[in-house]
């Protein structure tokens, strides 16, 4: 089990991280248009975050008593992509692809999270 939950936190950290130098290169609402009404330094805020969040998924595998940093990073990026959920619902017309993998990465970090703190 624990090999499994290493798979998924490194694959998550990898995600993260992407999506955390993403927010720098592009602005919310050139990522999608049903994002637009995160403000630009929030945005890049949330890229700072992203970063800070794959960072703490990787650490523990590197020095054990920071262990509950895990929890705490996919604790961050559940909000964020029930966040992005939530602005994608609330702008009409658009398809429910995006929300699908928001939902999907938000499971994975979930998985993450209860394998930390309960197993």
């Amino acid at each position: 089990m624990n090999i499994a939950l290493w798979t998924l936190q490194i694959l998550l950290a990898v995600h993260t991280a992407i999506g955390g130098i993403w927010k720098f290169s592009a602005t919310a609402e050139q990522t999608m248009s049903s994002l637009e009404s995160i403000p630009d330094g929030f945005w890049r805020g949330m890229g700072v975050l992203e970063l800070l969040a794959s960072i703490f998924l990787i650490l523990p595998a590197l020095y054990k008593p920071l262990t509950i940093l895990a929890p705490i990073a996919t604790a961050l990026i559940i909000v964020e992509m029930l966040l992005f959920c939530t602005l994608h619902i609330r702008d009409k017309g658009n398809k429910a692809g995006p929300v699908v993998y928001w939902l999907i990465v938000a499971a994975v970090a979930a998985v993450v999270c209860y394998g930390r703190t309960m197993l």
